[in-house]
């Protein structure tokens, strides 16, 4: 039903209907792929999904496991093997939930701190490499945009 009715809808054309969805998926896996080459070759030792948790962390001080896995939408699984990665190298640390025993909060080392405050500025240079020669405007459109598909989608 649901189909039906957006390609019916009288600003987009079956074709374009079927394009948009394509061209999102591609642009947000291109995005990845250069941010990734990019922290490889300047030897971050992280990838970006793990770059992510830590830059969350950084934020929010602490958070309990599932909580940042729903934040992140990532699977339980997912996100525990990340952190156990970001745990060995030294980033990060589980501490039991002195409100539930069965869960986890995870949280930054010293060392996890220091490499966020290290990586920060030089991975915003690489997240702005995708915005070279557009402006301002062009930003805030096409976050209009995501924002009404993600709403819509809800």
């Amino acid at each position: 039903m649901l189909s039906l009715h957006i390609i019916q809808h009288p600003a987009m054309s079956e074709d374009l209907y079927n394009s948009y969805s394509l061209l999102l998926d591609r642009t947000a896996r291109r995005v990845k792929q250069y941010a990734q080459q990019r922290f490889n070759e300047l030897g971050f030792n992280i990838t970006v999904d793990q770059w992510v948790v830590l830059k969350h962390l950084r934020e929010k001080k602490e958070m309990k496991q599932n909580e940042l896995a729903e934040l992140l939408f990532k699977d339980n699984p997912t996100l525990t093997r990340i952190i156990d990665l970001l745990c060995e190298k030294g980033l990060t640390v589980r501490n039991i939930n002195p409100d539930d025993r069965r869960s986890f909060n995870v949280s930054l080392t010293k060392e996890g701190v220091k490499k966020v405050d290290q990586l920060s500025p030089k991975i915003k240079d690489i997240r702005f490499q995708a915005w070279d020669g557009l402006t301002e405007r062009d930003f805030n459109q096409f976050k209009k945009i995501l924002n009404t598909i993600y709403q819509n989608l809800s």
